[in-house]
């Protein structure tokens, strides 16, 4: 479609998940809980990890920068969100829809990079034990961080420079509760070849890498678990993995079905259903997750639960 004389949109409108007003009252109290629930659980168990020095190590170093980029990455969707779902006007300026897609691209490729190196760090701890401690040195722990954080932010950079290039001159009507990459391509008036190249191109790789390294770094795991001969033994090193593997399950299961798939097959309901599972469900379970099934995680709750009521007496 070509440019011609139309003229060139600088506002979107989001329509959200719903326009019933009865279902926004109840999805508003819901997503406000979830968004709450998620900041305040995230925040708890970073400062838990910052307060006991038993979890100064690589495996927490870790989980406390994932629980900051959920915040961050929460912080970027729900609140424009809900207040969407109070406002009459829903529209959405150029250029605030362009830095909240740079936003959600970053965080969600950095939490990706981070699942990698947490596993990283669980295939050095139970297959080379004795080389542990020089391996995931605080140097090398903090490398990984902030590698993960600047390839996320040069991907989302060239995403967003390439979607800034684009003419938008038809509807400006986005199907969605947020500016995604691939809504907003749907209603440019430009050829967007290059962007969905990209996207399907280098945005799988951005995906699929971190998501293969998981998969060959338990594969060699289990391997070693398998070698220790007690079930007992073989129950208490698995154990450590279990948190883990079930967030990669459900941040990657989520992900991979929404964008690692041609255009042509792109459904707004079924994707904006799969997209709140993993922009905003998934973090909320993050703290859960990591703090029921972790003995040392739960002491940690409990000390920081005591230090605070010594604080208020």
């Amino acid at each position: 479609m070509t440019r011609g004389n139309q003229s060139h949109i600088t506002e979107f409108l989001l329509l959200g998940l719903t326009s019933d007003p009865k279902q926004q009252v109840w999805l508003f109290a819901s997503f406000l809980a979830m968004y709450l629930v998620n900041v305040g659980g995230n925040s708890v168990i970073i400062a838990a990890i910052r307060g006991d020095v038993r979890l100064h190590t690589p495996m927490y170093f870790f989980l406390s920068n994932l629980s900051f980029v959920d915040i961050c990455f929460t912080n970027v969707i729900v609140p424009r969100m809900l207040a969407n779902m109070q406002s009459k006007s829903k529209k959405v300026p150029f250029i605030q829809c362009l830095t909240q897609m740079y936003f959600f691209v970053a965080c969600a490729i950095t939490d990706s990079f981070l699942l990698a190196a947490m596993a990283l760090d669980r295939y050095v701890a139970i297959c080379h034990p004795l080389h542990y401690t020089t391996t995931m040195n605080p140097r090398r722990c903090l490398q990984l961080v902030t590698a993960s954080w600047l390839v996320s932010h040069l991907h989302s950079l060239t995403h967003t420079v390439l979607m800034a290039r684009l003419s938008f001159c038809g509807p400006n009507i986005i199907h969605h509760f947020f500016c995604d990459v691939q809504p907003l391509l749907m209603l440019s008036c430009s050829d967007t070849s290059v962007n969905e190249l990209l996207a399907f191109t280098e945005g799988s790789f951005v995906i699929m890498s971190p998501f293969i390294f998981i998969i060959v770094s338990y594969v060699y795991i289990t391997r070693a678990v398998l070698r220790v001969p007690s079930g007992r033994g073989r129950y208490k090193v698995f154990s450590t993995c279990g948190s883990h593997l079930m967030v990669v399950a459900l941040y990657y299961g989520t992900a991979i079905s929404v964008y690692i798939r041609p255009s042509s097959t792109y459904s707004v309901t079924k994707d904006r259903v799969v997209t709140v599972i993993y922009t905003v469900v998934i973090p909320m379970l993050n703290p859960f997750i990591y703090s029921l099934r972790n003995r040392d995680m739960k002491q940690a709750l409990r000390k920081l639960a005591r230090r605070e009521e010594q604080n208020k007496h």
